[in-house]
């Protein structure tokens, strides 16, 4: 249920952040799905620097995105919450991590 939720708002939400000029149907019935299941979520990031050619996201949160040092442009995330940096002589790496978290009130 958690990655459908995940899904849904991470494919919806550019849609509907657009065509706001042209209400239809489908718009509608779109952005009212989403209110309803999203209404009690809220999404939370942060971003870790660590001077290797790793960094590790903290316990609870996903890797989204790496960024690495001296202009490399290689990486990739090796376990869902670990950026590695793949060039040679790499000086930092940062890595974007996100969770969604759901408010139950």
């Amino acid at each position: 249920m958690k990655l459908y939720i995940s899904a849904l708002v991470l494919l919806l939400v550019p849609i509907l952040a657009t065509g706001h000029d042209v209400p239809c149907g489908v718009d509608q019935a779109i952005r009212s799905i989403v209110d309803e299941h999203t209404s009690n979520l809220v999404l939370e990031c942060t971003y870790i620097t660590d001077l290797s050619i790793y960094a590790s996201c903290p316990s609870g949160f996903t890797a989204f995105s790496c960024s690495c040092g001296k202009g490399c442009g290689s990486w990739d995330i090796q376990t869902p919450n670990k950026c590695h940096c793949q060039c040679p002589d790499v000086d930092w790496a940062l890595v974007s991590c996100c969770k969604i978290t759901a408010l139950y009130i």
